[in-house]
């Protein structure tokens, strides 16, 4: 069993590596929440929250870099 807390903070430091690319773009990511079966749950901010390449955003860029950085990240579902 891993530590919620300590595994928030190793995600948060991930999204750091993209959060400027998401600012470039007018938008960020905000976590909600980790689950208990290790699902980080997201909102795209700005204009990321309507933009018609946020699922590619989510999928490819979001959850391939939190699931490389922490293993235990079983996926990543965006609340918007």
């Amino acid at each position: 069993m891993h530590n919620k807390e300590e595994l928030l903070t190793r995600i948060e430091t991930a999204m750091d590596e993209i959060r400027p690319y998401l600012i470039e773009d007018g938008g960020n990511v905000e976590i909600v929440e980790l689950t208990d079966d290790y699902i980080v749950k997201i909102k795209l901010l700005g204009t990321c929250s309507n933009c018609n390449m946020s699922t590619l955003t989510v999928r490819a860029g979001i959850e391939g870099t939190l699931k490389s950085a922490v293993p235990e990240v079983l996926g990543v579902e965006s609340i918007n």
